[in-house]
């Protein structure tokens, strides 16, 4: 859950209204589950309502929109300001308020709140915002301490996070006058360095600062989360663009949220999540495979295989070439011969043959003029036979 604090440089009706300085306002506020604007110059009311309905309009803000709360005007006649709190209503409940209005060093008094954070390890979570006055600024930022105490008294809370303008840098406060105020050293710990850039213009000071009280309270805090968000870079705006937004970058911080208590569905859904997410993994890691298996048999089996369709193709030639060369002239030779045979057969055989055949046909239509060889001879010597017997009885 990320927090801010942002000097919006004389916040009233006139930024609110200008809609291209409205926009960027809203997301920049939109980044964060609690921000606390400084410098909130509107008096009479109508600008921050008509912000929140514009933010609850835009974007994801539909869904998780934010509630506001609003300090009276502080400081000196003719400079009054407003602290002003944006906070996702899903994420976070306040629990009590308070306007401190002790020591009189401090021109405008922090408007405390103490949070109900439902998604972190802290869950009750005490915001002191500040907007230190440049001219006192080594007075007012010791004063913070005796505000801590009374707060901590009030609420019975050591989860507490003083953060916004400090003026802590620079002509305001130099680095011997901070090394000896009393919210420099423990239980304090400062989570914006000095070298970090928390203005829009060419200034390397570090004016905006988030300070924790105790140990625990900084166990709470993701590492390294502490920063400046740049939204000139972020929003890819111009040095004008930016400075119609503010001449402050927000500073910022996160929570490390609570672990989750899960029922026994949730937990099984889990699993079952988790498991799919390794079969996910585990078919992509297998595609990857068959990809690197794929371009392996392009380059290793695929040039053997065409190697061998080569030289099979140069084998089918030499075949054909030995065919024509070897067997065709022994073919054709044979096919030669044939035909000289055929013509053979006609030229004599079929003479033969023909005579042959048409000599039995004659004998077939005149049986008795065949040969003294054949039967009608013997039949006539048959006939004789008697004749000549009975005239050798005589």
């Amino acid at each position: 859950m990320k927090i801010a604090a942002f000097n919006v440089q004389r916040l009233g009706w006139d930024k609110v209204n200008n809609q291209d300085v409205r926009d960027n306002i809203i997301k920049i506020v939109s980044q964060y589950s609690v921000v606390v604007l400084l410098e909130v110059t509107d008096q009479s009311d109508p600008a921050m309502p008509r912000l929140l309905k514009h933010l609850n309009e835009y974007g994801d803000n539909k869904r998780n929109p934010y509630g506001m709360l609003c300090s009276e005007p502080l400081g000196p006649e003719g400079h009054k300001q407003k602290f002003v709190y944006f906070y996702r209503k899903k994420e976070v409940q306040i629990k009590d308020k308070y306007q401190y209005r002790g020591n009189a060093v401090i021109t405008r008094k922090p408007f405390a709140v103490l949070l109900n954070c439902l998604n972190t390890v802290v869950q009750d979570l005490v915001l002191i915002p500040v907007h230190i006055t440049p001219s006192n600024a080594e007075a007012e930022l010791n004063a913070l301490h005796d505000v801590v105490e009374v707060v901590r008294k009030k609420w019975k809370k050591d989860n507490i996070m003083i953060l916004g303008d400090f003026n802590a840098a620079g002509d305001y406060l130099s680095m011997e006058q901070k090394e000896t105020l009393l919210i420099s050293s423990a239980p304090y710990r400062w989570l914006i360095g000095d070298d970090v850039h928390t203005m829009t213009k060419n200034n390397i000071h570090a004016y905006d600062r988030i300070v924790v009280y105790e140990e625990r309270m900084l166990e709470a805090i993701v590492p390294d989360s502490a920063k400046a968000y740049n939204f000139k870079r972020e929003l890819n705006l111009t040095v004008e663009e930016a400075l119609s937004v503010s001449d402050h970058y927000p500073v910022e911080v996160e929570l490390e949220e609570k672990p989750e208590v899960k029922t026994e569905v949730e937990l099984e859904v889990k699993l079952m999540v988790e498991q799919m997410r390794k079969l996910e993994l585990m078919v992509k890691l297998m595609v990857e495979q068959m990809r690197k298996l794929e371009l392996m048999v392009k380059q290793e089996v695929e040039p053997e295989v065409e190697l061998m369709v080569k030289l099979m193709v140069e084998q089918m030639r030499k075949l054909d070439l030995m065919v024509k060369q070897e067997v065709e002239p022994e073919v054709e030779l044979m096919v030669e011969q044939m035909r000289k045979l055929e013509l053979m057969v006609k030229q004599e055989v079929e003479p033969e043959v023909e005579l042959m055949v048409e000599q039995k046909a004659q004998r077939k239509r005149n049986p008795e003029k065949t040969s003294t060889r054949g039967r009608p001879q013997a039949a006539q010597k048959k006939k004789a036979g008697p004749a000549a017997k009975k005239g050798k009885g005589v």
